[in-house]
Formats: C-alpha cells, structure tokens, sequence
C-alpha cells in the first residue's frame, strides 16, 4: 500500500509542468478570475445544479472554447503537451453520477473548492478532507475493487483524430461554436451570500 501511495506522488511530480513561478502565476490568475465571477459560493453552483443560475455554465462553455484553441496551439508549437486518459465507461458514469451528487451537496467542484477553504469555510475542509480519505481509498482498493468497475477500456482518443487533415480547422470550429454558446446562454443569477444578508437585514 505504501509504496503504491509513494509510487503515484513520484509520478505527479516528474510531469513536466513547468518552473514552480509559472504554475504559481497560473493558480493566481485562475483564483483572481474565480473570486472575480464568485462562481466559488455555493448559491452559484446549487443555482446551476437546479438550472437557476447560468454564471457557472456560461464561464464553463467560455473557458473550454479559448482553452481549447489555445491549448492546441501551444502544444502544436511545443510549448505545452496532452496528457490523455483512456476511455473507459463504467468509470466514467460510476464516477460522474459520484461526482455530480458530491458537487451539489457541497456547492463547489475541484477547482472552487481550495478557493473556499482559503476563505475560511470549514463545510468545504470537512469535504476536502473526505475527498482525500475517498482517494486513499481508491489507491489502496483499486486492483480487487475498482478496477473491475472500470469496464472495457476503449483506448484514448482526440477530436484531431476524427478530422485528420483539418485538426487545426476543427478545433478552431470546435472553440468557436464553444464561445457562441456562451454568449447565447441568457444571464440568470440566483441571490448570492451577500444579497441575502442584506434581506436579512
């Protein structure tokens, strides 16, 4: 058990992923921009969860369809690489039902979640802290107990490998269509935290 634990942190920190500065930058950057759009409270994302609140499916759409474009670029110039998983379905819908459920009891993903703790919420600590018990979990019990779930595994697969000829075409389409969906969703926004404190008052 030990050593596949010390096995998966070595893995993690021989990736590539650039001086420490740069990683650093990115994760300001990305916080400045989640604090900036609040989709970090849990009213934006339970608002979502019950199609009330469009900030958060607005920003996804946005963000996939610039990423999208220049991450392909990037890594077409050399500058960055994929790092693509297999497509296996029964892990897939185990873990996306898990996933979904988990996100709208707490009202935060992955990504909003550190923000919250940085802000003081213990809700959001006692889930990190679970998530993280949850990955020992599967870490330890993956081979007799995960791995069968997982389902046949179809290989690992890109939209540039349906579209050979045209992958920088297709991924610009890809984006584009991605950004234009965003801009046609109509902006709804539940109360936030601070809107309610204010009725209560």
């Amino acid at each position: 058990m030990f050593d596949r634990i010390m096995t998966m942190f070595s893995t993690v920190a021989a990736e590539p992923h650039g001086s420490v500065w740069l990683v650093f930058v990115i994760g300001v950057v990305f916080g400045a921009i989640i604090q900036y759009t609040r989709v970090d409270k849990f009213e934006k994302i339970a608002g979502f969860a019950m199609l009330r609140d469009t900030v958060v499916p607005k920003m996804l759409f946005l963000a996939i369809g610039l990423a999208s474009i220049g991450l392909y670029f990037l890594i077409e110039a050399g500058y960055a690489h994929y790092h693509i998983k297999p497509i296996m379905l029964g892990g897939l819908i185990v873990g996306g039902i898990i996933f979904g459920i988990s996100m709208t009891i707490m009202g935060k993903c992955p990504g909003t979640g550190p923000i919250s703790i940085a802000e003081g919420r213990i809700d959001v600590l006692v889930g990190a802290i679970g998530g993280i018990l949850g990955g020992l979990v599967f870490t330890v019990w993956y081979e007799p107990l995960f791995k069968p779930m997982m389902g046949p595994d179809f290989g690992k697969a890109i939209l540039t490998d349906y579209f050979q000829g045209h992958e920088a075409l297709s991924v610009l389409v890809f984006g584009i269509v991605l950004v234009l969906i965003a801009i046609a969703i109509p902006l709804r926004q539940e109360f936030d935290e601070e809107d309610l404190k204010l009725l209560e008052e």
